[in-house]
Parts: C-alpha cells; sequence; structure tokens
C-alpha cells in the first residue's frame, strides 16, 4: 500500500519532468490517466502471493482474466465518450489510460473479495500479541520482500530505458518527433506485444512450482528439488526454444494475421519483431531462474544480474539506435544482450544449489528439434505462398504444421515424454491424443 501510493503520487507530481525527460509532452494524460494503477497493481500483487502461498492460482488466473476484459471494455468505453466529444489523439489515449486504471480496480477488488471470502472460510491462525515476535515477522519479510520489489523495480526500469533511449536517439540520427514517435508505437504496440504473450502465459505456468521447491528446500527433500528446477527448465525450454524460432521465422505472417489492417506499421514491426523472437526463450528463463533464486532466498542474486543487464541493454541500446544503418532495430538486439547476461548470471548462480542437470537434453535436444519442425513448416510456407500468395489461413495452416510436427518428431524420437506434456496448459487432454497414436514415453519425472 505504501509503494503503491507513494508511486502513483510522484507520478503524478513528477508529470511534467517525466514528460520532458522522454521527450513527449503529448503522453502528459496518459501517465496521469495510468498513475492510479500502481497503487492498485501493488495491493493486488500482494494479495496474489497471499494465494500463490496457498497454492492456490485460481483467483490469480481469474483476476487476470477480469484485469485483461476491464481494460478492453473500460478502454474502448472511455475512448468511444471522448472522441464523441472531439478529443484529439493525445486526449484518446489518456481516456482509454483510464480504461486501464478501471481495470486494475476491478481485478483489485475481485482478489479483496475473494480473500475475505478464503479467510472467513478457513480456521483463522492464533492471533500473537507479542510485539517482538511481530518485529522479527516484519523484518524476515522485509529482507525477503525489498530485494524482490527491488528487482522487479529494475526490470520494469528497462521499458523506461528503451522508451527514452530509442525516443532520444532516434531524433538524434535525423528522425523528427512524430516520426520517433510512430516507430516507437509500431515497436512496443505490435512487435512487443507479440513477444511479450509467449513469456506471461509460461510465467503462470511456472509460479505454482515454486511453493513446492521452497517446501521441499525447507524439508531438505534434495531430490524432490532437483526435479523441481529440472521441470520448471524443461516447460520454458519445450515451449520457450520453439516459439523463439517460429516467431523468428513468421515475425512478418503472425503481424499481418493479427493486424491486417496496418500494413505500414507491420511492415516496421516485423524485423524487429523477428530479431526479438531470438529473446523469447531467454525471457522465459529469467523468470524461471529468478524464480528458482527467490525460493531458495538469494533474493539480491537477481538484482545484480538484472542490473547488469540493464547495463549492457544501456550501453547497446545507444550506440546502435545512434547509428542510421541500425536505427531502431538497435532495440530488440539490445534486448537479446540484456537478457542473455541476465540468463547467464542466473545459470551460474543457481548451479550452486544444482550443477548436475543434462543441458543436453533441456536445451539442445528441443533445439533441433525445432529447427527440423519449423524449417519444414517455414518451407511449406514459402511453397505455398509462392504459388497461391501470402494469405491468414496459409499462415495457420503452416503454425499448425508446425506445432504437429514438433510433438510428433518429439514424440517418436523420445525427446518428449508424458510427463514433459503433462506439466502444459492442456497437458492431459494433449497426453490422452497422443496415448491413442501410441507416440508417447514416460520418464522418471512422471511422480513429480
Amino acid at each position: 500500500v505504501i509503494i503503491g501510493f507513494l508511486g502513483s503520487l510522484l507520478m503524478w507530481v513528477l508529470v511534467d519532468p517525466i514528460c520532458k525527460w522522454i521527450k513527449s509532452e503529448n503522453a502528459k494524460g496518459c501517465i496521469i490517466s495510468i498513475a492510479p494503477t500502481l497503487f492498485f497493481v501493488c495491493v493486488s500483487s500482494a494479495i496474489r502471493g497471499f494465494f500463490q502461498g496457498h497454492q492456490r492460482m485460481l483467483p490469480t488466473a481469474l483476476s487476470q482474466l477480469l484485469e485483461a476484459i476491464g481494460k478492453l471494455v473500460f478502454g474502448l468505453l472511455f475512448a468511444h465518450l471522448a472522441l464523441k466529444r472531439g478529443a484529439g489523439v493525445p486526449e484518446l489515449a489518456a481516456a482509454a489510460g483510464w480504461g486501464v486504471t478501471a481495470g486494475t480496480v476491478l481485478s483489485t477488488l475481485y482478489l479483496a473479495f475473494e480473500m475475505m471470502r478464503f479467510r472467513s472460510q478457513n480456521t483463522p491462525v492464533q492471533k500473537v500479541s507479542s510485539s517482538n515476535y511481530k518485529q522479527r515477522v516484519a523484518k524476515k519479510l522485509l529482507k525477503i520482500a525489498l530485494p524482490i520489489t527491488l528487482g522487479s523495480f529494475v526490470i520494469s526500469l528497462t521499458k523506461v530505458v528503451d522508451m527514452s533511449m530509442i525516443l532520444r536517439r532516434l531524433q538524434a540520427i535525423g528522425y523528427t518527433p512524430m516520426q520517433a514517435n510512430k516507430a516507437y508505437g509500431s515497436y512496443t504496440t505490435l512487435a512487443i506485444s507479440v513477444f511479450a504473450v509467449l513469456p506471461t502465459l509460461l510465467n503462470s505456468v511456472a509460479l505454482p512450482l515454486i511453493p513446492i521447491l521452497s517446501s521441499a528446500i525447507a524439508a531438505r527433500e534434495k531430490n524432490t528439488e532437483h526435479k523441481m528446477i529440472e521441470l520448471s527448465y524443461r516447460i520454458n525450454s519445450l515451449i520457450g526454444i520453439p516459439a523463439s524460432i517460429g516467431i523468428t521465422l513468421f515475425a512478418r505472417p503472425i503481424l499481418s494475421l493479427l493486424f491486417a489492417n496496418q500494413r505500414e506499421a507491420v511492415e516496421t514491426a516485423a524485423p524487429l519483431l523477428s530479431i526479438l523472437g531470438i529473446s523469447v526463450f531467454l525471457s522465459c528463463m529469467i523468470t524461471a531462474t529468478n524464480s528458482v533464486l527467490h525460493a531458495y532466498r538469494e533474493v539480491k542474486k537477481p538484482i545484480y544480474s538484472t542490473v547488469a543487464g540493464l547495463v549492457a541493454k544501456g550501453i547497446t541500446a545507444y550506440i546502435l539506435i545512434g547509428i542510421p544503418a541500425i536505427g531502431l532495430l538497435g532495440a530488440p538486439i539490445s534486448s537479446f544482450f540484456c537478457n542473455a547476461v541476465i540468463v547467464t548470471m542466473n545459470m551460474h548462480f543457481v548451479s550452486r544449489f544444482c550443477d548436475d542437470l543434462d543441458i543436453k537434453s533441456l536445451f539442445l535436444r528441443p533445439t533441433l528439434l525445432s529447427v527440423l519442425a519449423l524449417g519444414i513448416a517455414f518451407g511449406e510456407f514459402l511453397l505455398l505462398s509462392y504459388h497461391f500468395g501470402e494469405t491468414a489461413l496459409i499462415t495457420l495452416v503452416c503454425i499448425a504444421t508446425a506445432v504437429l510436427l514438433y510433438l510428433v518428431l518429439g514424440c517418436l524420437f523420445g525427446l518428449i515424454s508424458k510427463d514433459d506434456i503433462s506439466a502444459l496448459p492442456m497437458g492431459k487432454k494433449i497426453c490422452k491424443i497422443l496415448e491413442k497414436m501410441h507416440l508417447l514415453s514416460t520418464n522418471e519425472l512422471e511422480k513429480t
């Protein structure tokens, strides 16, 4: 509550200096409209952490769904009302920003209701009146929470670096403020939006593993610890690696499919997304390795790696975007260097607790399988596009081919097992289908 309130207040009070710093005076209304969101995000995050500790992920999932629907509905409604009043583009964007805030408020209210309902249905813990006990708990909580909060702040800071660096450096190489904002809009609205889908999905899949890992660490069950870390890495590699290669190869077809009416923006964003695709797997691994380190109470280590990644990002972005021949392409390239530094350092930190992972099985085999399946699918796409033109149907058929080939070939060669698929979203249903085709094998993680 305190951090959220101060954050919202600072955004409101410092809106003018912020706009001058990022060289975007028209952003003032947007910043003001989303400032209250900080407060409600902090509150909702704390409640989601409460449910995560109880290994109850349904309230988190439903709250995220409510938040997304609320942002969409309220954002469109407020923008529509502003448009009817004759508002300009900056005012329309600010109105949509109030929709974002409304969606977050809706999600927070739902979570607060669910927490009260959960507490009323469960036996309350006996309250301890000792002030010394409360102080010890508070100190322990702050010792863990503050570094994690600081780490999240540093991660968010990378987005600010992107925004300020891109707008400033593009104008330094000859872009007008309007051209710089237009290019930045294509990058964030199209390329970043598609890029962020998979890490967000895998984040929700990996989070429930952390309380189990924490329990195993507390009970000193080394075998379970090893299996949980391996399972977390395996999920990320089985989905993240083919997604990285797929987005890199199919960047323009995917954007054309999703944003069919924005051809100019698609042409600008396609090469950016293609480069960003390489970082999809790395971004997934950042979440996985950070979570493992948090489970081991090594809450400062992710901060060190994130700061190092941020420095790498800032240096490479400043240099590359300032080269006219590279320009905006320097932004996704700098993101790759940032993520690579973070993952490398995190993997090194985790190796202190689990240094006997089968790297070949976890990462190399899914990479080879992904190259094979997606290479065939991309060849199919080129052939069909040459004869029939690039259509949405052809894109969907080729993506479906890649997924099917990846699953079938992985099962046939024994690279994907029943346990691997079961750990994925809708994994049990997929297993039943593949079992009927006699394609699945079982590995040692079956009891995990």
